[in-house]
């Protein structure tokens, strides 16, 4: 009979890291909204559509915005100058996953496992201000958005990462990449826009 190999697995280092962030060019939320949840699940289960609303730009504009709080059913200006924001914590992680493609010490799949934002999002700070966009959708038909664009902002992200394979200056070092490189929300740079840039605070390049 074969002897019992033991294995001995060494235990994980994790630490959290508090990143300061500031943005370099404005930030654009598209959140999901309710209505377009709802004519998506309509057309899935083949139900009968009340057809097109009229806009209501001020409504599409709340509905951008994720409402860390819950949005109210028909948001005030005030109501918006001091509600809470935030934006998708895997956003973030994405962002500094896809900048590993700048960084040749790191792969995305090692970085993946090595990192983690254990919250859903991340407080934005900034008061949101409306924009009307012309986008393309469908066949290239033309429609107007209105969406929520913070400018100034900054957040702090809370960053666990695993120290036997990352060190913290690394992980500060790959949300700088991302910053620069990559970017979040809507037309940022890894869909060949400009906006949602930032740089870590104290070490801007």
């Amino acid at each position: 009979m074969a002897a019992t190999q033991k294995i001995e697995l060494p235990a994980l280092r994790i630490e959290t890291v508090l990143i300061p962030i500031v943005g370099d060019s404005p930030l654009i939320c598209h959140a999901f909204s309710k209505k377009a949840q709802e004519m998506m699940l309509a057309k899935q289960t083949k139900r009968a559509s009340a057809g097109r609303e009229a806009k209501d730009p001020w409504q599409d504009f709340c509905e951008s915005l994720y409402w860390l709080d819950g949005m109210p059913a028909k948001p005030t200006e005030e109501q918006v100058e001091n509600g809470r924001f935030g934006f998708p914590a895997i956003g973030f992680k994405s962002a500094a996953v896809t900048a590993c493609t700048s960084i040749s010490s790191i792969t995305k799949v090692a970085a993946r496992q090595a990192f983690h934002i254990d919250q859903e999002f991340v407080e934005i700070k900034g008061v949101p201000a409306m924009r009307q966009d012309m986008a393309r959708v469908g066949q290239g038909t033309a429609d107007i958005r209105f969406r929520g664009e913070f400018d100034p902002w900054s957040a702090v992200l809370p960053v666990k990462f695993n120290a036997g394979l990352l060190s913290a200056e690394q992980v500060v070092n790959l949300f700088q990449t991302a910053g620069f490189a990559v970017g979040i929300g809507d037309w940022r740079p890894e869909r060949d826009g400009q906006f949602g840039r930032f740089h870590v605070e104290g070490e801007r390049g």
